[in-house]
């Protein structure tokens, strides 16, 4: 076994050991070990993915080196480590974004806890990747929707500790539904790794055996993970925890956390049930359905907000939708498509955030949108990364999002028949909708206010690295995204 392979590993181990020692730290030693942290676990997946890579085959790891039943594995190719590269990127943005906002919103005493809930969702997304066995992911579920809970209610005020309690309620409802499937599923099987449970589904499947128990099962852990990823009608708890949190837990939250879910959403109908007996047991039409749906709705209830960061945390109803209509397609097309848009909107929402919380501050801290005229005036950075975001989820073209909707038509295209009336009308109607609040806002950016100066307003160095590191991170996946498409179907058709 080639060293770099015990990476993963060694990445979910630090991350777990740093967890533990900064809650025994504080302040600036807290900061400095979750960005170290964050900083390892980048370079080593980035070691990972250029193996798996050069191989082009992903490989088993047995931690502990024992064998199932009794050990436990995770895996690494090209799929994984790409998402998980591109989670580590925008984690460390993120984080250094926030920096100068979490250090005056969070009590110092708490800082610590602070750092320790940004290790932990580091770590819960570190396992929910590479995970091979279900039960460890369910685990890591919950230590997941634990941390992002408190990141909700660090700043303990009246708003985000509701904010936080509803999203506790929601997330632990879905969690409580996906490890009910998981206890359906090894009743019928008698297996976790998933590797075997593939096997067992594919005989049951090809025999008719526990048809219904199958249906229930899949039903449950999809409904779970549906309302833990935010698809309409389980939305409800999303505005408020994204736009009451600071800006690194909204952008973690809104980037990482969801995207984790969906991430193994995918892995249970790929690696465990059989995207093929998904498709005949017509699960898809019931995602493409909720996906094409929250679409819209989430779109027309952006257009309502009034805050910018209520808008931007609505328009995530509506991006979800895309991730979930395209996986709805029932196609390999279809799930490149999610994929590809998973990691795009990974990249565009939590620079969003970042650009709308430092917008807001320069604006007397209102978060209303109509004050935030003349943005680019007091802040041009933050109003030109904010326009970048703006105009990539409406889908212009050499954006990422663009992409997005050019496979999602052919996608569609290829499906023929309603899906491709469905899917087309759709992409047109929420095109528009997104163009009527993204764009609109953005251009108020560039309208100076009367008596508008031209000095703008100071923020710190740090929030300007995690811009300009944003905007290099959402052109590259708009202006060269070949190499990136290609890893996804490639590790796609490792997955299955």
């Amino acid at each position: 076994m080639a060293f770099v392979q015990n990476f993963p590993f060694f990445c979910i181990l630090l991350t777990l050991i740093c967890a533990v020692v900064t809650s025994v730290l504080k302040g600036a030693a807290a900061r400095r070990m979750t960005l170290f942290v964050i900083l390892a676990v980048t370079v080593m997946t980035a070691c990972v993915m250029g193996y798996t890579l050069a191989t082009g085959e992903s490989y088993v790891y047995l931690m502990g080196h024992f064998p199932a039943p009794w050990g436990n594995e995770i895996r690494a190719g090209v799929l994984e480590t790409v998402t998980m590269l591109l989670f580590c990127f925008v984690m460390l943005f993120s984080f250094v974004g926030g920096l100068s906002r979490s250090v005056r919103e969070i009590e110092s005493s708490k800082y610590n806890i602070y750092c320790i809930l940004v290790d932990l969702t580091l770590l819960s997304l570190l396992a929910l990747v590479y995970t091979n066995d279900l039960f460890t992911a369910y685990v890591f579920i919950e230590i997941n929707t634990i941390a992002a809970a408190g990141l909700v209610m660090i700043r303990q005020n009246g708003a985000s500790l509701v904010a936080g309690v509803r999203y506790l309620i929601m997330n632990l409802l879905g969690s409580s539904l996906f490890l009910i499937g998981i206890v359906l599923l090894y009743t019928v099987t008698g297996h976790l790794l998933m590797a075997n449970l593939q096997e067992s589904v594919a005989a049951l499947a090809a025999t008719g055996q526990y048809r219904v128990p199958l249906v229930v099962t899949v039903a449950l852990m999809s409904v779970g993970l549906a309302m833990k990823s935010a698809l309409f009608p389980f939305d409800k708890w999303l505005p408020g925890a994204y736009s009451n949190s600071t800006p690194t837990g909204s952008a973690v939250l809104s980037s990482l956390v969801s995207k984790g879910y969906i991430f193994l959403l995918v892995k249970v109908y790929v690696r465990v049930i059989g995207f093929d007996v998904i498709v005949s047991l017509g699960i898809c039409d019931v995602l493409f359905v909720c996906g094409a749906v929250g679409m819209v709705m989430g779109s027309l209830s952006a257009m309502r907000a009034k805050t910018t960061r209520m808008m931007v945390a609505y328009s995530s109803v509506a991006q979800i939708g895309y991730i979930f209509m395209a996986i709805g397609m029932g196609t390999e097309a279809g799930l490149v498509c999610a994929l590809w848009h998973m990691l795009a909107h990974a990249a565009t929402k939590s620079m969003l955030f970042i650009a709308t919380s430092t917008l807001d501050e320069a604006s007397g801290g209102t978060h209303l949108r109509r004050d935030l005229r003349g943005g680019f005036y007091r802040c041009p950075l933050p109003a030109l990364a904010f326009t970048l975001g703006a105009v990539n989820l409406v889908g212009v073209p050499l954006c990422s999002v663009f992409i997005t909707k050019v496979m999602m038509a052919e996608a569609a295209i290829g499906v023929g028949g309603r899906h491709m009336i469905v899917a087309l009308v759709v992409l047109a109607i929420s095109t528009v909708l997104n163009a009527s609040y993204f764009l609109g806002t953005a251009v108020q950016l560039f309208i100076p206010q009367r008596g508008e100066q031209a000095a703008g307003t100071r923020f710190g160095s740090l929030t300007a690295i995690s811009l300009i590191g944003f905007i290099a991170l959402n052109l590259l996946l708009g202006l060269a995204p070949g190499g990136i498409l290609a890893a996804l179907t490639s590790g796609l058709a490792q997955f299955a």
